[in-house]
């Protein structure tokens, strides 16, 4: 798997080459009466296969953003209220999503080539529940996180978070 070029763009950073060892964060989301925090941390090896990302900037993040060993945030979306509740890591970096070639999955996409796959997973393990979740309005109402991913563009289910981010959402969860 050739990366695709994100050298531009708002997010290029995202993608640049890494230094030995860095480390790089990102948020996923899910609804929780779909797939929660819990649910991770019941998971065999409390771990999950992170699939069914069916947009292509996520996927990008996904497929060519994430590496093994990068910290993530867990974000419980389309709740009340909506916050980030817990930090996991990659534990498997980017492979064809199979939900993509299932025809009885809700993520079936007819047009996908298991070949030559247009969509990705990555697998994920939780590392810990924060010790108090944070919320989407606390994270709007800090200046700090003014030009984070999820405050500029909330509709992605996979985003980056600068390491300045992660340091201000960690603190402010009490960590």
């Amino acid at each position: 798997m050739t990366p695709a070029d994100h050298s531009e763009g708002r997010w290029a950073a995202a993608f640049t080459p890494r230094a030995p060892n860095e480390q790089r964060y990102w948020l996923v989301k899910s609804e929780p009466d779909v797939f929660s925090f819990d649910d991770l941390r019941a998971a065999p090896k409390q771990t999950t296969q992170w699939d069914g990302v069916r947009n292509f900037a996520a996927r990008n993040f996904l497929r060519d953003g994430m590496k093994r060993g990068d910290r993530v945030f867990f974000y419980h979306s389309s709740s009340n209220p909506q916050a980030i509740v817990g930090i996991a890591e990659v534990a498997r970096e980017a492979y064809a999503d199979p939900t993509a070639t299932d025809r009885k999955h809700p993520a079936f996409d007819a047009k996908s080539d298991p070949a030559n796959p247009t969509w990705f997973a990555v697998d994920i393990k939780a590392v810990a529940p924060l010790p108090r979740p944070v919320t989407l309005a606390e994270i709007k109402a800090n200046k700090a996180l003014a030009d984070m991913a999820l405050v500029r563009i909330g509709r992605l289910s996979v985003t980056p978070v600068t390491a300045k981010e992660w340091e201000t959402i960690v603190k402010m969860a009490g960590r």
